[in-house]
């Protein structure tokens, strides 16, 4: 693709790096911004340098938040003592959509994959097991993808956990084997998460 303009190349290269973002695609975008006014361009801008320099990760649970605690966390109506595991903050926004749990999440930032060098230690999971320790958490449950990547995580954070007082389960196989969560429905996301089933049991299957 031939480039009247260095910068208009430069931006399109850098638009066409966004996921699922292909150089023609980028180079629509570009024109658009192109043709819009400079404060409408700017506003985008500067949202995207302020999220990018402004934005936290949740002590409590690592998603990402404004401020030290997230909303979720920071919520006196949540039941804090049930807590939903989920591989990635795009997971969290798709349960929430669902309005199916009132519990608390923990982002774990992926999955266990010795393919791609991801270990355990390379996760949220010693600050997850550290508050089952505390003995304040009554049950996790578990809503990593239905993927071997995702079915190791979840066996690895049970073997850590097994020895105490906690309940695990995992959401029912509402969604099909290999499906990642955020592409779920929000019905089937939702009855997944309400008809969950103890984790024991998923092992058998």
């Amino acid at each position: 693709m031939e480039f009247s303009s260095k910068l208009l190349q430069n931006a399109v290269n850098e638009m066409s790096q966004l996921p699922g973002i292909g150089k023609r695609t980028a180079l629509r975008l570009v024109l658009h911004l192109l043709r819009q006014p400079n404060d409408q361009t700017k506003h985008l801008t500067d949202a995207l340098s302020k999220m990018r320099n402004d934005i936290k990760f949740c002590k409590s649970c690592h998603n990402i938040s404004d401020v030290d605690v997230c909303e979720i966390c920071a919520n006196p109506h949540r039941d804090k003592d049930i807590i939903c595991v989920v591989e990635d903050i795009r997971d969290v926004m798709a349960i929430e959509g669902t309005s199916s749990f009132r519990g608390l999440y923990h982002v774990l930032g992926g999955k266990i994959s010795p393919m791609d060098g991801i270990g355990p230690h390379d996760l949220n999971i010693a600050s997850l097991v550290e508050k089952v320790k505390q003995g304040d958490i009554k049950e996790l449950i578990f809503a990593l993808s239905s993927t071997m990547e995702g079915d190791t995580t979840n066996f690895y954070i049970y073997r850590q956990i097994q020895d105490y007082n906690v309940i695990t389960s995992t959401i029912a196989r509402g969604i099909s084997v290999g499906d990642e969560l955020e592409y779920a429905d929000e019905i089937t996301l939702g009855r997944s998460i309400t008809n969950r089933i103890p984790f024991e049991i998923s092992l058998k299957s």
